[in-house]
């Protein structure tokens, strides 16, 4: 234990070895925040420097990574300083804090703030209109909002998810029993390394409507127009709103159907081939080894699925805003905050709108989370 092994507490008085414990907890608490303001500096002296950008970013990697690892060993070597009993109550946060660290000051912190300012007008804690709840109160009653909540929760939520665990699930039990298992899986899974943007961009060519004496180069009008029917504004075209939703719910789940379906084979691969061959055996039709025994089997897996895909679909942003921009009857609660907080400089409304959202997701979470502690996802 390097300096402090040298001394038998033993050998030493009362007063001794409580000298040469404020010692060590004073050095460590002294080299850690003495590391950290070396590496404060030096990323402020990189930042502030002439040198060209990419020596800045070469030495600010190696400074970056190197600095961390410096700090947990610093750290690691300071706890072992530490009596026995001390080292090993502190030793399990060395790798923990970090990482406490940096969860609090880039989620919980501006957390805290965003509700401070939700609690002013349209020019935040700076403009000195304190407003209390009325931001909140409008979020629950302005139009657009009930819209918002109504798309979020009829077709994001009740349509998008269950929609896509289905489709998931049954491409894994279908493709499962391929012998082209491998390229089924592949083409359903391809559209997840496509960026939601990049997807929503491909979409918008699938949906463009053109005249009828034009040529189509939207492939859906071009198949109605084809088939003798009339172009359609699919996204937009007033006389089907507000169900011009489905179209966008549509390439959601083309998107993340190939995650649900990758977790769902990895579980069904789980499956006891006994016990599946036992229950065909005893008579069981195909229907009935689904619902009795697979379902039953994976229900945890089935269960973070669809927490997980409600979370996002909870806070759809991306698809919606490339799509239409929130227009046409189609903003969620995401578009609303981005157009009051950016478009409107309404910083206490969109505060409030932000929050709101947090606070739906938090459940979710919470009920996610517990699930994962009390049983294996897959």
């Amino acid at each position: 234990m390097g300096f402090f092994s040298e001394f038998d507490d033993r050998e030493l008085g009362l007063v001794g070895r409580i000298g040469i414990t404020v010692l060590r907890v004073f050095l460590a608490i002294l080299i850690p925040l003495v590391a950290f303001i070396i590496l404060y500096y030096g990323f402020v002296f990189l930042r502030a420097g002439d040198a060209p950008k990419w020596l800045i970013s070469l030495i600010a990697i190696v400074w970056g990574v190197g600095g961390v690892a410096m700090l947990y060993w610093i750290f690691n070597w300071l706890v072992g300083l530490l009596p026995d009993q001390w080292s090993a109550r502190l030793q399990p946060f060395i790798f923990v804090g970090p990482a406490l660290a940096i969860l609090a000051w880039y989620l919980a912190w501006p957390t805290v703030r965003t509700f401070y300012i939700s609690l002013y007008g349209r020019d935040g804690p700076g403009g000195g209109n304190f407003v209390g709840i009325a931001n909140y109160v409008a979020v629950f009653t302005e139009r657009l909002m009930r819209e918002a909540f109504r798309n979020n929760i009829v077709f994001w939520i009740g349509i998008a998810t269950p929609l896509t665990v289905i489709f998931g699930l049954l491409v894994a039990i279908l493709a499962d029993r391929s012998k082209f298992e491998r390229v089924a899986k592949s083409l359903i899974f391809m559209p997840m390394a496509i960026s939601f943007v990049g997807a929503s961009v491909i979409w918008n060519f699938i949906y463009e409507v053109k005249p009828v004496n034009v040529p189509q180069i939207g492939l859906l009008n071009a198949i109605v127009v084809g088939l003798g029917g009339q172009s359609q504004a699919w996204t937009a075209y007033t006389a089907i709103r507000p169900w011009n939703n489905i179209f966008l719910v549509v390439i959601v789940i083309w998107l993340q159907a190939g995650y649900a379906m990758t977790l769902f084979s990895a579980a069904l691969k789980g499956i006891p081939g006994e016990l599946l061959e036992a229950a065909r055996v005893d008579g069981a039709s195909e229907i009935q080894v689904f619902f009795r025994i697979m379902i039953p089997y994976i229900m945890g897996t089935i269960i973070t699925v669809t927490t997980t895909i409600l979370i996002f679909t909870l806070k759809i942003f991306d698809v919606v805003w490339v799509m239409t921009g929130g227009q046409f009857g189609t903003g969620v609660i995401a578009t609303q905050f981005y157009r009051q907080s950016f478009t409107n400089r309404n910083a206490g409304y969109g505060a409030a709108i932000a929050i709101v959202l947090f606070l739906a997701v938090i459940p979710v979470m919470i009920y996610n989370l517990r699930q994962f502690g009390e049983q294996e996802a897959f």
